[in-house]
C-alpha cells in the first residue's frame, strides 16, 4: 500500500453500536472489517485472539460488518443471522459460530446456529426473512467505505489502517509501532 493508504483513517469512531470485547480505557483498539464467507477473515480470528491473549486487558476488539457480496453470495445474510443473535444478547457467540462452519451458511444453517445457541428460532427466523438488520450491516459497510477498506479483513489500530499484511507479525508490528505496548 502507498502511503496515502497508510494514513488512512476509521471514519466512524468506535461507539455504544459496536461489538466490542475488552475494556473501553485498553490503550489499544483494534478495529476489523469482516466477512463471515471470506477465507481470509476467518484465519483472521485466531491472529486477533492471539494479539487478545498477548495484550489481555490492553485490548479492546471491534467487529465491524463488511460483507463482499459479489464474491461471497451468503456474506449478506450471514451478517444479518450475527445481528440476529446480537438482538438476542449473543453476537459473539453466533460470530464463532459463522467462522466456524463458513461453508455452511444457507438460512436452513443459520436457523439451526440459532437453535444451538438457544435463541428463540422463530423470532431469529423472522428477523432473518424480513430483513431487520440490513441497514445495520449497511451502515458498517458504509463507515467501512468512508474509512478506505477495499477488502477483508481489513484492521485499523487506534482509529489508523493498518497497511501490512494481516498476518500476525505484522499487525503485531503495527501495535508495537504506537508505542503502547
Amino acid at each position: 500500500m502507498n502511503a496515502k493508504q497508510n494514513q488512512r483513517k476509521l471514519a466512524v469512531p468506535v461507539g455504544p453500536r459496536d461489538h466490542i470485547q475488552g475494556l473501553e480505557t485498553a490503550p489499544i483498539t483494534l478495529v476489523e472489517y469482516g466477512d463471515f464467507e471470506c477465507p481470509h477473515s476467518q484465519r483472521a480470528v485466531d491472529i486477533v485472539q492471539e494479539i487478545q491473549a498477548r495484550l489481555g486487558d490492553r485490548v479492546r476488539f471491534v467487529f465491524r460488518h463488511f460483507p463482499l457480496t459479489q464474491k461471497h453470495p451468503h456474506a449478506q445474510q450471514a451478517s444479518e443471522a450475527a445481528e440476529a443473535a446480537a438482538a438476542q444478547g449473543k453476537f459473539w457467540e453466533m460470530y464463532q459460530m459463522l467462522f466456524e462452519n463458513q461453508y455452511a451458511l444457507d438460512e436452513e444453517d443459520l436457523v439451526s446456529y440459532a437453535e444451538a445457541l438457544d435463541l428463540d428460532p422463530d423470532h431469529f427466523e423472522r428477523e432473518l426473512e424480513g430483513h431487520v438488520h440490513a441497514e445495520r450491516v449497511k451502515e458498517d459497510v458504509r463507515s467501512g467505505l468512508d474509512s478506505g477498506a477495499t477488502g477483508t479483513p481489513e484492521f485499523y489500530v487506534n482509529g489508523l489502517l493498518h497497511s501490512g499484511d494481516y498476518d500476525i507479525e505484522s499487525l503485531w508490528g503495527t501495535i508495537q509501532r504506537t508505542g503502547l505496548v
